[in-house]
């Protein structure tokens, strides 16, 4: 009696891959992501320093902003997990935003989303990085 060949139409699209590690995730490998992302902190960086001076008492996410920038900075955070903070904070620094920041009110309203939908998204591992001062 002959084998019959048992593979699916998955198993052969699945077999061009090879090593699931060697998958290239947006045509980047791991080492161009990291590259990519070490360049996108430098950015942070540079700017959030100046964007936080002029936002200045306009919005009430500064303490988010500098417990996100800690994070970022934790040695120990693995730079995948960082990536995502870093993805937030350049929209922050942004000038170009759904609502531009010049608009009198409503103009931080993008912002305060995309910092709060992070927040939400990281929950509890956040808290050692605020202030010893602020309360959760």
């Amino acid at each position: 009696m002959s084998e019959e060949n048992t593979n699916t139409d998955e198993d052969i699209y699945f077999d061009e891959f090879g090593e699931l590690r060697e998958l290239d995730f947006g045509g980047k490998s791991e080492d161009q992501a990291k590259e990519e992302y070490e360049r996108k902190e430098e950015y942070v960086e540079e700017n959030l320093w100046y964007k936080l001076e002029r936002a200045g008492k306009r919005i009430s996410f500064a303490k988010d902003i500098m417990a996100l920038y800690r994070y970022m900075k934790d040695a120990l955070v693995g730079w995948h997990r960082k990536a995502i903070v870093i993805a937030a904070l350049i929209y922050f620094i942004s000038p170009v935003d759904t609502i531009p920041d010049l608009a009198p009110l409503f103009g931080y309203l993008d912002d305060l989303g995309v910092i709060s939908a992070l927040l939400k998204f990281m929950g509890s591992e956040l808290i050692p990085y605020y202030d010893s001062g602020y309360r959760v």
